[in-house]
């Protein structure tokens, strides 16, 4: 029997989150596992009057790719996707995986030239998302090999994700305004100021944002949403950090990661496991040891860590930041194939300071 959350949860994509209207081409990217909420989708679009195409992808093929290909391939962009960028006017992508780990096994320097290559394509993605020209969300469909991430059971983990995308609430849509309405309020504060500290343990880190634009995530782009986060001015970021939780990437886990910043470039960077592969990540290319964005979390309904930067990003009380690549709307400049969040926890010992002020602490704002 096909969960009945499904159908709730695709309105409220296609509805809320993009906005779909008549006469648009919208791409449904999903895995195989997430074929019963991509029909729901479909549905929807239809039912907008709106032109959907989907795009299933076959999870190993990836690793294959990195394993396989030579140089020339490595570097190869596709003018199908050059095309499709361009074109479509909105996207609605389906995380799904049945192995987390897949690319475990990859040379690091093979998806970092490929990340790299492909990196004007991302761009013109976030420039049309940032002009208002492309819709697009990013979702989460409960798999079992997610649900082992975060150490929980298939149904525990499904009954996670309906609560945090508060599509168990009789009205999801009043629920994210209502999240909207106190991110603003953030917003409201912090666009008047210019310098932040923060402060945690093993961690004194400043940078400066005037000039810079907040954005309230609210479930429009990244779903489940819940964060305010703008760019620090590029040269800015300096101190050290070091982060709380494990940070993720391309199927990788690192462990214990520690940056010390100088006039915004990371001039260290260590972790207790996997630091050949952070340090692979940071050297693709000149933008990659510079951070793209700040950002507290403001999810409350998300209070545990499950190794899915989708989910804990947003875990109410946290900050995160992340290497590379600037989103075009905050005011960011720096440019990178890289985007990669990690995050340090503020629930304990933890504080925020803007201009001298404190603002946050105990993961609690106290204005």
């Amino acid at each position: 029997m096909q969960d009945p959350r499904l159908k709730k949860f695709a309105q409220v994509l296609v509805h809320y989150s993009c906005k779909i209207k008549k006469g648009q081409l919208v791409e449904i990217v999903s895995g195989i596992p997430a074929v019963p909420l991509v029909k729901e989708i479909y549905v929807e679009v239809l039912k907008a009057g709106a032109h959907p195409f989907s795009r299933i992808v076959v999870e190993d093929l990836e690793e294959l790719f990195y394993k396989h290909a030579n140089a020339e391939q490595l570097k190869f962009v596709s003018p199908i996707n050059r095309y499709k960028v361009e074109k479509i006017d909105a996207m609605i992508a389906l995380r799904s995986p049945s192995n987390t780990r897949g690319l475990s096994g990859s040379d690091p320097k093979k998806q970092a030239l490929t990340r790299k290559s492909n990196h004007a394509i991302m761009d013109r993605f976030s420039k049309r998302s940032a002009e208002g020209k492309l819709a697009w969300v990013a979702t989460q469909y409960p798999t079992n090999a997610a649900a082992q991430d975060a150490n929980m059971s298939l149904t525990e983990y499904e009954n996670f994700v309906y609560t945090a995308c508060m599509i168990d609430q009789k009205n999801p849509v009043a629920a994210w305004q209502k999240m909207s309405k106190y991110n603003q309020r953030l917003i409201k504060y912090l666009k008047r100021k210019k310098t932040i500290r923060l402060i945690a343990p093993d961690t004194d880190l400043s940078f400066n944002v005037r000039g810079r634009k907040w954005i309230n995530c609210n479930g429009e782009f990244n779903f489940p949403d819940g964060e305010v986060f703008t760019a620090p001015v590029e040269d800015s970021v300096t101190g050290k950090i070091r982060f709380t939780f494990p940070a993720v990437y391309s199927g990788r886990e690192v462990e214990d990661v520690r940056l010390e910043f100088k006039k915004g470039k990371v001039v260290k960077a260590t972790a207790a496991k996997g630091q050949p592969f952070l340090h692979a990540m940071i050297d693709m290319d000149k933008g990659a040891r510079h951070v793209g964005e700040v950002a507290i979390g403001t999810n409350f309904g998300i209070k545990q860590f499950t190794r899915n930067i989708l989910y804990d990003e947003k875990i109410g009380g946290t900050y995160h930041m992340a290497l590379g690549n600037s989103y075009p709307e905050s005011g960011g400049k720096n440019r990178s194939a890289l985007h990669w969040d990690m995050i340090c926890d503020l629930r304990k010992n933890g504080a925020m300071y803007a201009d001298g002020e404190l603002f946050f602490k105990n993961g609690k704002f106290v204005k």
